[in-house]
């Protein structure tokens, strides 16, 4: 019998490669096929290289061949292990949380000390955010503290429920153009959320994935203070774009802003640092616009961040008006013409800029997945 290439392509068709889920020819693992008379020798290159899948390779191309071709040829397999080449360029992570639909960049806000102004700050970049022309979305975590509904001026609202594709979903409350969900439109303003790690991450996830965002250029999370169990979280339920810190230039505020710092750079949460934002850097009393007095001390944050080699994103002042229009629900980024608006202003190019970079030089930022309590630096290797 004359035995044909085509008639061996079409046999070696029907064995599929082991974790490929293509054919033998497709896959291109058949790189050359020689015919002498009854005799067949053919060149194979494999990925897997142990020998078990070296033998079973070769018994299921000598069976699908006599059985399919000739059941008296001479078959002579030469078979190369070659390990998949890596590629150089980087490699999108893969991501393992649950994206949202429909929002581009997640940056979380956070600080390591508590009365830094953290929430005001996130809150008067949000608007500053929406008054450039973007779609922005702001997430309380804050759950033992949330504050965003007082500051938006939107304390009484309750978020209403819409139907999507079949689905009941929560509609976040939009005030000034931000839209907006808090675990403190489901209390009462006297209620303390006395709540364990798993019932708040639950909370959470509800308002993260059970609620209709629409199209969000940028979707802020309010993040409590501190490194505990509502950061990790946040990071293990979604990709985070990027992280702000904010501190004070006081030396204790310094010393938590670092663990801070610290948290998004261990190799086990890997979330890129956009830069650091110092709060109440100098204060000016009206009637002396061309004093400062360092109150809290002088650049703190900002030598902080040529210390860690993260980007300095811009200093605010300490004004009265901040925490007035904070307390009344309507950001100080609001007021038009003045130096809070112009402050915000810049420090919002800079965190927009610095998104723009990490994404242009970056992969995407995996979802984290602890199984171990190896993400914790608390816990001391043996």
């Amino acid at each position: 019998m004359k035995l044909e290439k085509k008639d061996i392509l079409k046999a070696l068709e029907l064995i599929t490669v082991p974790g490929e889920g293509k054919n033998m020819v497709e896959s291109g693992a058949v790189k050359n096929i020689q015919i002498f008379g009854d005799e067949v020798e053919i060149d194979l290159t494999i990925a897997n290289p142990s020998l078990q899948a070296r033998k079973k390779t070769e018994v299921e191309i000598l069976k699908i061949i006599h059985k399919e071709v000739y059941e008296k040829a001479k078959i002579k397999i030469n078979v190369k292990v070659e390990a998949p080449v890596a590629s150089s360029a980087p490699k999108a992570n893969q991501i393992k949380g649950k994206a949202i639909p429909g929002i581009q960049n997640i940056i979380a806000v956070a600080s390591g000390k508590g009365g830094v102004g953290k929430s005001t700050v996130t809150a008067n970049l949000a608007v500053t955010l929406a008054k450039m022309g973007f779609k922005v979305g702001l997430l309380d975590a804050d759950i033992y503290g949330p504050s965003m509904p007082i500051m938006f001026d939107v304390a009484m609202e309750k978020p209403l429920a819409v139907t999507i594709d079949g689905k009941s979903k929560m509609k976040p409350v939009e005030s000034y153009g931000v839209k907006l969900l808090s675990i403190g439109f489901f209390t009462q303003p006297n209620q303390a959320v006395i709540w364990r790690g798993p019932m708040a991450s639950k909370a959470l996830n509800q308002m993260i994935f059970d609620a209709h965002w629409g199209e969000i250029d940028f979707m802020l999370i309010d993040l409590p203070p501190g490194t505990g169990d509502i950061h990790l979280s946040i990071m293990q339920a979604m990709p985070i774009t990027g992280a702000v810190v904010v501190s004070t230039p006081q030396e204790v505020a310094l010393a938590d802003a670092r663990k801070g710092v610290a948290m998004f750079q261990q190799d086990s949460i890997n979330v890129p640092v956009l830069g650091i934002i110092e709060n109440m850097a100098y204060f000016t009393p009206e009637e002396l616009p061309n004093n400062k007095y360092y109150i809290f001390g002088k650049e703190g944050a900002k030598h902080l961040s040529e210390d860690l080699k993260v980007p300095f994103l811009g200093e605010l002042p300490l004004v009265q008006s901040i925490r007035e229009a904070g307390d009344v629900g309507r950001p100080a980024a609001m007021q038009t013409a003045t130096p809070i608006e112009a402050a915000f202003e810049e420090i919002t190019r800079n965190v927009v800029q610095e998104v723009v970079n990490r994404n242009e030089s970056l992969p995407p930022t995996e979802a984290i997945k602890i199984t171990t309590m190896a993400g914790c630096s608390a816990v001391k290797k043996k």
